[in-house]
C-alpha cells in the first residue's frame, strides 16, 4: 500500500493538530500557510472539555498549562473601574467565564507547530490558487510553489476563507453584528490578573485580560447594523474606533493612545453554518467548516475536537469520501450545539441605553449573589459552554486504515 498524502491549508490550531496526528499515523503530511511564518498575535482563547481531552491524547496538556495566561476570573466593571459583579475562574474541565486553562492563540499554535513539525512538512508564504480533483486525486496549483497532487486536502482555515470558494460556492456566513478589535498593550500598576469587561451603552463593550508575557490583551467591541468595517484599512478601522469609543470612560482612552502603534487585530464576528463541510476528496476543518464565533467559548476546544474525529475516520477509511462522510456526521450535532448562544446573545452583553445596560448589571448581581448560588452554580450555568457535550471516539490513531 503507498503511503497517503495530504496537504492541508492553514497553520493556525485545526491544521497543525490534524497534521500531528495523521503524519503520526504515517501519512505524507504537507502544510501550507499563507502567511511568512506562525503568526504570534492573538487573544486570549480557552480550551475546554472535549478539546482538553485531545491535548491529553496527544501528550499536550502541560505544555498548554504551562502557557497559561493565569487569569483568575472575569469582573463586569463601571466607567470607573469598579466591579458590578465577580465570577471565578472555572475549576474543571468545562465551567466559567474564564476556563481552567486558558492560552494565547499564538502560543498554542507554536505548541501544535512545534509536536508535528519533525514528521509534517511546512510551506510558509503560499497559498492555494486551484483545486481539480478527478475523482482519484487533488491537482493543487499554487501562487509560488510548483502545482502537485495529493490523495486528500482539508482546509483548515479561518471563517472567511477565501480558499473554501473554490470547493463550496453557496458557502455563506451567518453574521452576528459584532465588530471587535485586539490590541496588545503595555501593562500597568492598574492592571490585574482578572478579565475586566467595561459593558456600555450604544452596543459597545471594553476589555481587558492579562497574559503571560508581560501585556495586556485590550478589545474594543461594538454591535451595530453597518456592513463591511472589516473591509477597511487600518486608518480607516483607528478612525472607526476614536470616533466609536471617544466618549467612553475607564481605561478606554488609554486604549485608544495605543491604537498608532499597537499590534491591531479586526474582526467581524459570524459562524459558518454550512450545508456540508466537503465536495469531493476535499474537506473543510475548524472555523472555515463551523466556527461558532468568540462568544460561543468554543472554536478552538471544536476545532481540536474536529482534528482528532476527522484524522481518526482518514486513517481508517481507504476512501476519503467515506471519511469525510462520517466526520460530519460524528461532528455535526456537537457544532450544532456549540453554535446555539446563549438567548439574548449577542444583543444582551450589547445593550443600547443605559437603562438597558442597568437591568444587565441586575442580572449579572443576581447570578453572583449567595441567595441565587444556594440553588446551584447559576454563574456556570451562564457561562459554562457545552464543551463536554460530545465523546471522542476512542480509536487508535497510529493503527494501518483499512483496505
Amino acid at each position: 500500500m503507498s503511503t497517503p498524502s495530504v496537504l492541508i491549508s492553514g497553520a493556525s490550531i485545526a491544521g497543525p493538530a490534524l497534521a500531528s496526528w495523521l503524519a503520526r499515523a504515517g501519512w505524507d503530511v504537507t502544510v501550507v500557510e499563507r502567511f511568512d511564518e506562525l503568526r504570534d498575535e492573538g487573544q486570549n482563547i480557552d480550551v475546554r472539555g472535549t478539546g482538553r481531552e485531545v491535548l491529553r491524547r496527544m501528550g499536550l496538556e502541560e505544555a498548554v498549562r504551562a502557557a497559561h495566561t493565569h487569569e483568575t476570573g472575569l469582573d463586569f466593571v463601571d466607567e470607573r473601574g469598579r466591579p458590578v459583579a465577580r465570577f471565578a475562574a472555572g475549576t474543571d474541565d468545562t465551567s466559567g467565564g474564564t476556563a481552567e486553562l486558558e492560552i494565547l492563540r499564538g502560543r498554542l499554535g507554536q505548541i501544535l507547530y512545534d509536536h508535528s513539525s519533525a514528521e509534517a512538512a511546512y510551506v510558509f508564504g503560499d497559498q492555494i490558487t486551484a483545486l481539480h480533483d478527478d475523482g482519484h486525486g487533488v491537482d493543487v496549483e499554487f501562487r509560488h510553489g510548483p502545482a502537485r497532487r495529493f490523495d486528500a486536502v482539508v482546509l483548515a482555515e479561518g471563517l472567511r476563507s477565501r480558499t473554501r470558494a473554490m470547493v463550496l460556492g453557496d458557502a455563506r456566513v451567518h453574521e452576528l453584528g459584532v465588530y471587535s478589535a485586539y490590541l496588545t498593550i503595555p501593562r500597568t500598576e492598574a492592571d490585574n490578573d482578572r478579565w475586566r469587561w467595561l459593558i456600555c451603552d450604544r452596543g459597545r463593550a471594553v476589555t481587558l485580560r492579562p497574559d503571560d508575557v508581560g501585556t495586556i490583551r485590550a478589545g474594543l467591541n461594538v454591535l451595530s447594523s453597518v456592513r463591511g468595517l472589516d473591509r477597511l484599512d487600518r486608518t480607516g478601522v483607528v478612525t472607526v474606533l476614536r470616533a466609536t469609543f471617544a466618549d467612553v470612560g475607564w481605561e478606554t482612552p488609554r486604549i485608544l493612545d495605543a491604537l498608532d502603534d499597537a499590534p491591531l487585530y479586526f474582526e467581524a464576528l459570524g459562524q459558518a453554518r454550512l450545508p456540508r463541510w466537503s465536495s469531493g476528496r476535499i474537506a473543510l476543518l475548524g472555523d472555515a467548516a463551523h466556527c461558532a464565533s468568540p462568544m460561543s467559548g468554543m472554536s478552538t476546544t471544536l476545532a481540536l475536537t474536529g482534528a482528532y474525529v476527522l484524522a481518526g475516520e482518514l486513517v481508517q477509511h481507504a476512501d476519503p469520501h467515506t471519511a469525510f462522510a462520517r466526520y460530519e456526521a460524528t461532528m455535526r450535532p456537537f457544532v450544532e450545539k456549540a453554535q446555539q448562544l446563549r438567548p439574548g446573545i449577542p444583543r444582551m452583553v450589547y445593550p443600547h441605553t443605559r437603562r438597558q445596560r442597568s437591568l444587565v448589571w441586575a442580572g449579572l448581581r443576581t447570578a453572583t449573589s449567595p441567595l441565587a448560588n444556594r440553588f446551584g452554580d447559576v454563574a456556570g450555568a451562564v457561562f459554562s459552554p457545552p464543551a463536554d457535550a460530545f465523546r471522542l471516539p476512542d480509536r487508535p490513531l497510529a493503527a494501518r486504515r483499512e483496505g
